[in-house]
């Protein structure tokens, strides 16, 4: 990997089973949502559908694996769900899912038809790497309240990925800050698929593959590495 990505055994040591799979792509094309990624939102709901066979999203075992690590380090399951859970109770809802922008769309899509959160920053936006800590507790996290700038900071303990200039995403995978997210400029993308124990690490496999064969349908052009999975 030519971006520099860690995790922190102390993050292994609250959760020794999670495993990642990172995507690199660069000259991708980005826009607004069009109804090629409306339709791919829309397939993606209709197989989450499916998993899930009436069940809530939170009755799915890997889901309720993200609940149990979110109280594990202090966060309450029910008031700040894991990307995945957020997403696919939308999907799920009369509102349906967002839609965002064409790379944006893109990975929801792939989080909700296999529940898994996944991520996406702008590797041009990013300071130094990106790290998975556990919050000290003084760092900035810059988001946007009611239209203003302003700086939060995390939970003592509060897992985050930062990279040198503050924590980009809270509680995990919760909130991200808009600093370094995917906008309708960006050409160079970093795409995150993280999984728990017992989702397969072959699901998250399969997921990053179908992932990155719809980078490259949308950016022709693009270049794009998928890396191995890696866990503690």
């Amino acid at each position: 990997m030519t971006f520099q990505l860690t995790v922190a055994d102390e993050v292994y040591t609250l959760a020794p089973t999670f495993t990642h799979v990172a995507i690199e792509a660069y000259d991708l094309v980005n826009g607004p949502s069009s109804e090629e990624s409306s339709a791919f939102l829309d397939e993606a709901a209709r197989r989450l559908a499916v998993r899930l066979d009436g069940r809530a999203p939170h009755e799915d075992p890997h889901v309720t694996s993200w609940r149990e690590t979110y109280t594990a380090f202090g966060s309450k399951p029910s008031r700040t769900r894991n990307s995945a859970e957020a997403l696919a109770k939308r999907a799920l809802s009369d509102a349906g899912l967002p839609r965002i922008n064409l790379l944006v769309d893109l990975y929801n899509a792939i989080s909700v038809a296999h529940l898994i959160p996944v991520g996406g920053e702008d590797l041009d936006l990013i300071e130094g790497g990106m790290r998975l800590v556990r919050a000290e507790g003084d760092e900035d996290f810059v988001t946007v309240t009611g239209g203003e700038r302003t700086v939060e900071h995390p939970d003592a303990g509060e897992v985050v990925w930062c990279d040198d200039a503050g924590v980009t995403c809270r509680r995990w995978n919760w909130r991200q800050g808009p600093r370094t997210r995917l906008t309708e400029e960006t050409t160079s993308g970093l795409f995150l698929l993280e999984g728990l124990a017992p989702m397969p690490v072959a699901e998250l496999e399969t997921a990053a593959a179908e992932l990155a064969e719809a980078l490259a349908k949308f950016s022709p052009s693009a270049r794009i590495e998928v890396h191995a999975p890696v866990s503690a």
